[in-house]
């Protein structure tokens, strides 16, 4: 596996990670491609890729992407679901399926940390689900709750400088 940057060529490849993402519970009945990039709270993280200020990070196995994670800021006036701040971009992760539970989500946000430190971003916001596993994951890597973004979710953030 190797990590590279997200290009303007990967939009169509980042919206099926946001597919993916909204997607995580096996539990729920899976949302369409179609719904999750038509619905205004979801398709804003990847509507117009890449807008400026953007950057993110694709992962590859023998030449096939199999995840991605980006950053996108928003305003207070158009907030993602993990809204912190102007200045704060959102995080934003998926996995191809068969991908999982091998190390290709933590690589991602290393990667896309990586990258964020190196553009001046001093910290980093997501909105992740309680059930989700990947809060774990998160937790780790030294995300920390900063409040309920949701009955269901918390808001983290995590400090790159």
């Amino acid at each position: 596996m190797n990590l590279r940057e997200a290009t303007r060529d990967d939009a169509g490849f980042l919206a099926d990670m946001l597919v993916e993402a909204v997607n995580w519970s096996p539990e729920w009945k899976r949302k369409s491609r179609r719904r999750v990039l038509r619905a205004p709270n979801t398709a804003h993280y990847i509507a117009g890729w890449p807008r400026e200020g953007d950057l993110g990070v694709v992962a590859e196995a023998a030449g096939e992407p199999i995840g991605a994670a980006w950053l996108r800021f928003f305003s207070a006036e158009d907030p993602g679901y993990g809204f912190v701040a102007a200045d704060v971009p959102e995080l934003t992760i998926g996995v191809v399926p068969a991908w999982r539970g091998r190390g290709v989500g933590r690589a991602l946000l290393r990667g896309v940390e990586s990258r964020a430190a190196e553009a001046g971003i001093g910290r980093i916001g997501l909105s992740v689900e309680r059930k989700n596993f990947a809060q774990r994951l998160y937790l780790a890597e030294g995300y920390e709750i900063v409040g309920a973004g949701s009955a269901d979710a918390d808001t983290m953030v995590k400090i790159l400088t």
